[in-house]
């Protein structure tokens, strides 16, 4: 299968997908967004992943590639493209699916459990990924549920955590694929919102169980699994 990622800033890549893609003999590519990459004809690629960053989906005037960026996810849908979008790719997703995209109250930082949406629970995949999902949360920003979507879930400090569409686009507004060493890359460059506010947990807190990335990468590989059966791969 040929994956095609979209990277937003240089410290916030693949994580733990890339070890799967390798593991299961996938070709990797990707567009540096940051760097002025072009996008790659839709025919190239048979899975799409969006990763995620610090800025915001409306921070078109700032980065300009925003613009070119959500016309190429509107295409990719369009086609019928497996899509993955996590944290900031998630809410290009939603958005591209007609949801809105708004500001937080608070930051939501670090480890916080969810509580799953039934009817995903109950779900094929839902079943795989259950009984609990406690994963690394990095946002400040969240979206509202697309038209036709199903709910993944919520957390306490924000009503929606992910969706799935036609079986085939998944939003995370989590990161089931972080890494300590992706973590760390996150701490080092996003330090400043570690700002001790009700949802924020410190570094320290945030890297000190190893299970917690454990358990998070092995749910990151039953979605990944999933998306590869739907691209037939």
């Amino acid at each position: 299968m040929n994956i095609h990622y979209l990277q937003h800033v240089p410290f916030e890549g693949l994580g733990s997908i890339e070890n799967w893609a390798i593991t299961h003999g996938h070709q990797l590519t990707q567009t540096r967004l940051y760097a002025g990459d072009p996008l790659p004809p839709l025919e190239r690629f048979d899975l799409l992943v969006i990763m995620g960053g610090p800025m915001s989906i409306h921070d078109e005037a700032e980065h300009v590639w925003l613009k070119a960026e959500k016309w190429f996810v509107n295409q990719a849908i369009e086609a019928g493209k497996p899509i993955l979008g996590i944290c900031l790719g998630a809410q290009l997703l939603a958005e591209a699916l007609g949801a809105t995209v708004t500001a937080m109250a608070q930051r939501e930082i670090g480890w916080y459990p969810l509580e799953l949406n039934r009817e995903f629970a109950d779900s094929n995949l839902g079943q795989r990924l259950t009984p609990s999902i406690t994963p690394l949360h990095w946002h400040g920003e969240h979206f509202s549920l697309p038209d036709g979507a199903q709910s993944i879930g919520a957390s306490a400090a924000c009503a929606q955590q992910g969706f799935i569409w036609q079986d085939r686009l998944i939003g995370l507004q989590f990161h089931l694929e972080a890494t300590r060493l992706s973590t760390e890359a996150l701490i080092e460059n996003c330090a400043d919102e570690l700002d001790g506010s009700p949802w924020v947990q410190d570094a320290q807190a945030i890297l000190d169980d190893e299970g917690r990335f454990i358990d998070a990468n092995r749910l990151m590989r039953i979605i990944l699994d999933h998306l590869q059966s739907i691209a037939g791969k």
